[in-house]
């Protein structure tokens, strides 16, 4: 479908303002069933090993993007500590690491900095070091807020720790927050999800996320769920069918809350969009640090779009100093992830923009292609806009691949 552009306009990374970093911390209290995570519980005697290992690739950040390929900006605008669990570790190893983004990088004033947090791990001294290092958005991995559902996947907190913990960051002054929720887990009901969406826009959350439960052999649950087996409570998840009920349930619910939908996962009041995530989904570059950490820098050559990286995926070969692995962006690719990590979005992609870097029989190709969608009713066009319908998001694995080129094609590209 895609060939030479008219008039070679790249595609490149677009709205480029600043850097993301991301920083992986692969350490839990305890392993949730569903995860598929590069994620688990190791003894506390590796924390400082791993954060040395993280500090000296922070340190290193240069020479790695040069390595790769990549152009590297010194000013970010957004922080992320992400797992994992960041706040299992020490208050000193934290603040550690935020010093060491600091002694690279130019942090904006107005940077977003967040971190994920497990409700019960927010201890007074990870809160003094939140505030001491400029932390002003957290992600509480909450999932449910009723009590047998979390305790079925292998979650250690209540929903009174939940509430605690929202209100001692209210008191520190970190009020923007958000409630991470999963639809599909064991026991849950059609009752019991309206229930914790109630409980979620009662907090006041400035930004909730909403994931459907992921079946594949990557999770415990997973992997019980395909074999049809009866533990970790496999045998009372909801079917596919409710799954997909309760995801709608929650995007009219947060909607007539004020919470609106803005990325098939993800919703927030006004202002409160997530910059960091953004940044993977409107192809802006980001950097990468720890266990299967991925970044994508601006290619320094001019006949590539940009270059993608990632880290070794398991805990023992990433302090062991396993090689990145590389990935090139090539046009093809570009337009792609243009169109798919675009889709994702509520706004979609606009169909002027994709028009003035293809040609004309390019554009037709995916002129056809659009037409079908929306004549299935994945895909609906908004003036210049496609976006996804709401049937298009609960089936957006399927529309998303239906823009992926041939793979012979995309190896001449």
């Amino acid at each position: 479908m895609f060939g030479r552009t008219r008039g070679w306009k790249r595609f490149g990374i677009i709205n480029v303002v600043s850097l993301g970093i991301y920083i992986s911390v692969p350490f839990c209290r305890t392993k949730c069933s569903y995860c598929n995570f590069a994620s688990d519980v190791f003894s506390r005697a590796v924390f400082q090993k791993y954060v040395d290992r993280v500090c000296t690739d922070i340190a290193n950040s240069a020479q790695i993007a040069e390595e790769m390929g990549g152009l590297l900006d010194r000013d970010i605008d957004s922080i992320y500590l992400g797992g994992g669990t960041p706040t299992v570790l020490d208050s000193d190893q934290l603040q550690r690491m935020f010093d060491a983004v600091r002694s690279q990088f130019s942090v904006g004033a107005d940077a977003e900095i967040t971190v994920e947090c497990a409700p019960g791990t927010l201890t007074p001294a990870v809160l003094e070091v939140f505030q001491a290092c400029g932390v002003n958005r957290v992600s509480l991995g909450v999932q449910s807020f009723i009590d047998r559902e979390a305790a079925a996947v292998g979650r250690l907190h209540t929903r009174s720790t939940i509430l605690d913990d929202i209100t001692r960051l209210d008191s520190a002054g970190l009020s923007n927050i958000n409630v991470d929720l999963i639809a599909g887990l064991p026991h849950q009901t059609a009752e019991s999800w309206k229930e914790s969406l109630a409980e979620t826009i009662g907090t006041g959350a400035s930004h909730v996320s909403v994931y459907m439960l992921e079946v594949d052999d990557e999770s415990r649950l997973g992997r019980e769920l395909i074999a049809g087996g009866t533990r970790y409570h496999a045998h009372f998840v909801p079917d596919e069918g409710a799954v997909a009920d309760f995801y709608l349930m929650a995007c009219e619910t947060l909607e007539s809350a004020e919470v609106a939908q803005y990325e098939i996962s993800n919703f927030a009041r006004p202002g409160f969009e997530s910059r960091h995530n953004l940044k993977y989904w409107t192809r802006q570059p980001y950097l990468g640090f720890g266990v299967d950490a991925h970044s994508m820098l601006k290619s320094a050559l001019p006949l590539l779009e940009a270059v993608r990286f990632s880290t070794a995926d398991a805990l023992e070969k990433y302090t062991a100093g396993s090689p990145l692995e590389a990935t090139v962006v090539t046009r093809t690719t570009a337009l792609e992830e243009t169109l798919f990590l675009g889709l994702r979005l509520n706004r979609g992609v606009n169909l002027e923009e994709i028009r003035d870097i293809c040609t004309d029989a390019e554009f037709a190709g995916l002129r056809a292609l659009i037409n079908e969608l929306v004549s299935d009713s994945l895909l609906l066009e908004r003036g210049e806009f496609i976006c996804l319908t709401a049937r298009g998001r609960l089936l957006s694995n399927e529309v998303f691949q239906r823009f992926l080129a041939p793979a012979e094609m995309r190896a001449k590209r």
